[in-house]
């Protein structure tokens, strides 16, 4: 199992090298001059994106903490925080097959049952996917007229993401918590376990049951209405500090407004989403650069692609770092005192 996770990230890490291969490879003759872009980036600029990532994360922990609170009551906005960062940690250590783990397993740490914290990150994720296509159709309309300048011929590509973006909240939404699309799937998945003679039987009887407790929970959480619009306000909230971190790089060097901004960096984060690359990198990097050369010279554009990439990828990594050696700091502390509370009672004795 071990050799089988190392060969799959092995494979994940191939795949980001070629594709950052190929954006350099395409923005080849600008490589210089966006590393010059890059040095002459004011430390305070620096500052204020890092400060904006952040608070994008205080509110992804308040988020957390509103619906971890109807199954335990006890789970705080701190908590929140430290489960959003975890994650973040854990999506750059796995490029990102391992930030849904990390949540399940810190919610359920906390108090919040396995197949509830399931059905919760199901759940947020969904919501997380079409606050950000009512954050971009949003914008759009705001910035009708340039958009309609500057991307003319992107607009089937711009309608193809949106279609995508929306069929994969949809199938979220069902897999959360509707209980036909389950008795499909595992229709699909008995055919597959008898071609398989039967190895698949114990597999499918635990996802089975993963299912039903996390269509459960995501029924029971989608039956607070309020609570669940008010999710959708925050997400989009939320998403402002990480959308208008490429206004606060640019607003020096280009002619662009702030909803302009927000807009453009919308639209890349969601048409990126559509193509297949482990924890958007590459793909993010590229659809970013193409957008915003529309509007400024390519060289600003990549300098500024790499520093919002730092901003919501990096940084929040090392945050999360710092997270992560807090609790096993508090874990070693913990089994150090219980050994030592052992070893006196039996001197007790």
């Amino acid at each position: 199992m071990f050799i089988k996770q190392r060969q799959k990230l092995a494979v994940k890490w191939a795949l980001v090298i070629l594709l950052l291969g190929i954006i350099v490879y395409t923005f080849r003759n600008s490589a210089g001059p966006i590393l010059s872009q890059l040095k002459e980036t004011k430390p305070a600029v620096i500052a204020v994106i890092c400060m904006m990532s952040a608070v994008y994360h205080v509110l992804e922990g308040r988020i957390t903490e509103i619906l971890a609170r109807e199954y335990q009551p006890g789970f705080t906005w701190k908590m929140g925080i430290a489960n959003a960062l975890y994650c973040s940690f854990c999506r750059v250590a796995t490029l990102g097959s391992g930030s849904g783990v990390a949540a399940v397993y810190y919610l359920n740490e906390h108090g919040v049952g396995y197949g509830q914290a399931f059905g919760l990150y199901m759940l947020q994720y969904a919501l997380h996917k079409i606050s950000i296509a009512l954050f971009s159709l949003l914008f759009f309309v705001l910035s009708w007229g340039d958009m309609r300048l500057h991307f003319q011929a992107y607009l089937g590509l711009l309608l193809m993401g949106y279609l995508v973006t929306a069929v994969i909240a949809v199938c979220l939404i069902l897999c959360c918590c509707s209980a036909r699309f389950h008795r499909g799937l595992f229709r699909v998945l008995d055919l597959v376990n008898r071609k398989a003679n039967n190895k698949l039987g114990v597999l499918i009887a635990q996802l089975w049951e993963q299912c039903s407790m996390m269509e459960e929970a995501s029924r029971y959480l989608l039956r607070r209405k309020s609570m669940i619009i008010r999710i959708i306000g925050l997400n989009i909230f939320k998403l402002c500090f990480w959308y208008a971190i490429p206004y606060v790089l640019l607003r020096e060097k280009a002619d662009i407004a702030l909803h302009m901004a927000m807009a453009v960096t919308s639209l890349s984060v969601m048409l990126a989403a559509v193509l297949p690359a482990p924890a958007g990198i590459g793909t993010t990097e590229f659809v970013f650069i193409t957008l915003f050369s529309e509007i400024t010279e390519e060289k600003t554009a990549g300098a500024a692609s790499l520093l919002y990439r730092f901003a919501v990828f990096v940084f929040p990594f090392l945050m999360g770092a710092v997270v992560v050696a807090a609790r096993r700091f508090k874990k070693k502390r913990g089994s150090a005192a219980s050994a030592k509370n052992s070893f006196g009672n039996k001197d007790n004795i």
